[in-house]
């Protein structure tokens, strides 16, 4: 853990990890400037919250400050082709990440969690399984806290539950999870990355620090990607599948089942989890694997996963209006994500169609064909909104009506009128959120406030919010 008194650092992106890793540093007696290339009344009312506290903030900046720094701080959300950064590191600057710098700062073990669907729901059930087995522990990273903001709380506890994405990734040095779990990889990001196996490689970062006592615990899938491409991972596995039979963890009829030495025989039953369909079976079977390696007591554990209710915008069920119900999926921002949510959403009368599918929005470089199939199945009626709407109606007219419109509130009236007892109105959107609203959080409360709307507008509806179960992962 290096001295960071009198240090001179840059940090580059004024977000909530920026915000953060500012903070941190100056508390650490560093001399701290932030920049930023963009500029918005958002990040101006957080430059002066910053400014006040006495750290130099420039927003608009297209180039390096002037002054010599000791290293910088990359946020998560700043691309590493910005001409800022390809700047400041063809000048020599040492850049490490916000995950990075507050890993380097921590006093205590750390479990993290990666993958492009899952990671949040993953993260959530080792929390729940650490703490109501006496370990302590917070959730940070990508989950929405960032490292750098609990470092002081890390000399009180017993373990960091870490939701790590590939952004985080991409600048560490030393970063060192002692159980690190790749959940899957999917197509995603790729308006970042150059390929799958570019971004695959981001991943796969979460485990070369890692030592032959540690631990990786990842998807049979997504280790075979990883050997195609020449990663080798130094821990100690535990594999994990939906699919693979030979895994050391896998699914038979509904119930999870482990091989593994001395911890033979089945896990848990899916139908006393109030998680739903094949990714969250993956979700429940690495929490199971973080309970093995910390030898929790197995009756406990699964008495806590069988009590975890779901978050928000994850296969949410946010009313049922005369035997319709409407589905908050906003969290699905891409095709995998919308895949797993339609193999998720209940069958209708003798397997016939029974979705109103709602989807579309900023484009994060996908083709969107891999779910046409899942979408020919399921899907009665597709209404598109958003950037992509013209795209994914070239990508999936062949396998469902299409309908462009103009907003959440025109979709889910349009999909109402035509939906009947036993349909589903799923907001599933395979893209990101950015180009109407502020954030996926953003987009599902606009849906739900849609669904209200249209339920005030019906005469004599009948309301039962009730959420069931479900997920996606990670914008």
């Amino acid at each position: 853990m290096s001295n960071l008194a009198d240090k001179t650092v840059l940090v580059i992106g004024l977000g909530k990890s920026g915000a953060a890793a500012a903070r941190f540093l100056q508390k650490k007696r560093a001399q701290v400037t932030v920049v930023d290339s963009a500029e918005s009344d958002d990040l101006e009312r957080q430059a002066s919250h910053l400014r006040s506290e006495g750290i130099e903030v420039l927003l608009g900046a297209q180039d390096a400050p002037e002054g010599k720094f000791d290293f910088g701080v990359l946020s998560p959300g700043v691309p590493p082709t910005l001409p800022l950064v390809k700047q400041l590191r063809d000048g020599g600057l040492h850049l490490i990440s916000e995950l990075e710098l507050g890993y380097q700062h921590s006093l205590c073990l750390n479990i993290a969690i990666t993958g492009t669907n899952g990671k949040t729901t993953t993260t959530e059930l080792v929390e729940r399984i650490l703490t109501q087995n006496q370990k302590r522990t917070v959730t940070a990273g990508n989950i929405g806290t960032p490292l750098t903001a609990v470092v002081e709380q890390t000399k009180e506890l017993d373990l960091l539950t870490l939701e790590v994405s590939s952004f985080q990734l991409e600048a560490i040095q030393y970063f060192r999870p002692s159980i690190a779990i790749l959940l899957n990889i999917t197509a995603d990001h790729l308006d970042r990355y150059a390929s799958m196996d570019e971004y695959a490689l981001s991943k796969a970062r979460i485990f070369e620090s890692q030592q032959v006592f540690d631990w990786a615990i990842i998807q049979s899938e997504a280790l075979a990607r990883l050997k195609a491409i020449g990663v080798k991972i130094p821990a100690k596995i535990i594999t994990f599948s939906v699919v693979d039979e030979e895994a050391d963890i896998y699914l038979d009829r509904g119930l999870i089942i482990s091989r593994l030495h001395n911890w033979t025989g089945p896990l848990l039953n899916m139908d006393h989890c109030r998680l739903m369909g094949p990714h969250n079976a993956e979700n429940l079977m690495a929490a199971l694997a973080v309970a093995r390696v910390l030898r929790l007591p197995l009756e406990e554990v699964q008495k806590s996963l069988q009590s975890y209710v779901p978050a928000a915008h994850r296969c949410e069920v946010v009313a049922a209006v005369k035997g319709v119900r409407y589905v908050n999926d906003s969290k699905a921002t891409n095709p995998d994500a919308l895949d797993k949510a339609l193999q998720t959403m209940p069958p209708g009368k003798k397997g016939e169609k029974n979705i109103f599918l709602i989807a579309g929005g900023r484009d994060k470089g996908f083709e969107y064909h891999s779910v046409g199939p899942q979408i020919s199945k399921r899907v009665k009626h597709a209404f598109l909104i958003g950037e992509t709407r013209e795209k994914l109606r070239a990508s999936w007219s062949l396998f469902t009506p299409c309908t462009l419109v103009g907003s959440l509130l025109e979709a889910v009236t349009e999909a109402a009128e035509q939906a009947v007892s036993g349909d589903i109105v799923l907001l599933s959107p395979a893209c990101s959120s950015f180009d109407m609203f502020q954030n996926y959080q953003h987009r599902g409360d606009v849906f739900r406030q849609s669904v209200e709307h249209m339920e005030r507008t019906m005469d004599g509806s009948e309301t039962s919010c009730r959420p069931i179960s479900g997920s996606g992962e990670s914008e």
